[in-house]
């Protein structure tokens, strides 16, 4: 049972201040959205495949091997972000040609019906993070 206030409250809050920034840096559309998702979708996979084996099998985490990993983290983190930013380019891959179709009807569609409901869960605390 999750207490008010707890881990889930305050991730779920940090979450939405990061998306928050991620929708008004990147123009607030769908774009934002994949790229949101795309960033979070490659963090995820880097993570469960390399970083969190390859943390547990250190020998020593007490020498040059923890800088190397964090080094290691922070350019995989950089390299997930450039990705990321290529969002419609996976999607166009998926599927040729179908996939160029299914993104443009996105890019056409969600304006009209995903953005407002976005927008109202996502600026519904604003004043309190500001």
């Amino acid at each position: 049972m999750a207490r008010p206030g707890g881990l889930p409250d305050k991730a779920h809050g940090w979450f939405r201040s990061w998306f928050r920034k991620v929708w008004k840096v990147r123009g607030g559309g769908l774009y934002a959205v994949g790229f949101a998702l795309a960033f979070l979708f490659f963090e995820i996979r880097e993570a469960v495949v390399e970083d969190i084996p390859q943390f547990v099998a250190m020998n020593n985490i007490l020498s040059s091997e923890l800088i190397g990993f964090g080094i290691q983290f922070l350019v995989d983190t950089l390299i997930n972000f450039v990705r990321a930013l290529l969002w419609p380019m996976y999607v166009v891959m998926l599927w040729p040609p179908a996939g160029a179709i299914a993104l443009a009807a996105a890019f056409i569609l969600f304006p009209r019906y995903l953005k407002k409901p976005i927008e109202s869960w996502l600026f519904q605390d604003a004043d309190a993070d500001s």
